[in-house]
């Protein structure tokens, strides 16, 4: 297999998405359209600021998001970047401003849906771990794909709800894609679902199962507990087989 082209890419705009959250823009400095397949990720090699005791010089950080865009042929490209505390790749990224570049690796990864053979799916995510998922839907919605999609989207604050005008705008404009946002830190005046992922999994499985005739895909990604417990949820409690169940997890 031949390995990932590496490339120069220009930070054009950053907004934040939530109180923790960045979203950034990248383009690809050489303007050659960037190739991949929604659910795909790039790396970022990005200057570390701390020294190696051993050798006594800087050394090299490598991060990896996944792409947040849609495949639209184009040189400009999303990612969204949680800050960690003492984290220093994403606090160099929070502090990245716009015009800078970095060296970037990719597209790389599997955790793909093609439109072609699309089945019905549930998508679970939490954190970041729904930037595959927008990749997905806004690449469907251009093909004018109508696959039944429903995404479960986990997080602990409605402030940490990402890209949450988007996602319902797209619900309310395409009837085959349902939203569905639980809490697990929720207000007083939260009427939504709460707890998390996990606790609504079976539910909106077995409704997304019900509606079709086909047997649904799973798609979930996110830290690796959450993948853990879902994955032995679908696969031991419920009986899913493994070609069914497709995860990512980003610790």
């Amino acid at each position: 297999m031949p390995l990932p082209p590496t490339f120069e890419a220009r930070l054009v705009s950053a907004r934040a998405l939530s109180p923790s959250v960045r979203a950034l823009t990248f383009e690809r400095v050489d303007g050659t359209a960037l190739r991949f397949d929604a659910g795909q990720w790039v790396s970022f090699v990005l200057p570390n600021a701390s020294t190696r005791a051993d050798a006594g010089e800087s050394a090299e950080l490598r991060r990896s998001y996944s792409i947040a865009s849609d495949p639209d042929g184009t040189p400009r490209f999303d990612i969204a970047v949680t800050r960690v505390a003492r984290g220093p790749g994403s606090s160099y990224l929070h502090a990245l401003e716009p015009g800078a570049t970095l060296t970037a690796i990719g597209p790389q990864g599997f955790f793909t849906r093609p439109l072609a053979s699309a089945a019905p799916s549930l998508f679970v995510a939490t954190g970041t771990g729904v930037t595959p998922f927008r990749s997905m839907l806004r690449a469907a919605a251009a093909a004018g794909d109508a696959t039944p999609t429903w995404l479960l989207f986990g997080v602990r604050t409605e402030a940490d709800v990402l890209y949450e005008d988007e996602l319902r705008r797209l619900a309310e404009a395409h009837p085959s894609f349902r939203f569905e946002v639980t809490l697990s830190q929720p207000g007083e005046g939260w009427a939504g679902r709460r707890g998390y992922v996990q606790t609504h999994l079976r539910e909106l499985y077995d409704g997304l199962a019900t509606s079709e005739q086909r047997e649904p895909h799973v798609y979930a990604c996110g830290l690796a507990k959450m993948i853990g417990s879902v994955r032995d949820m679908l696969r031991k409690d419920m009986g899913l087989p493994r070609e069914r169940v497709h995860t990512e997890r980003y610790d």
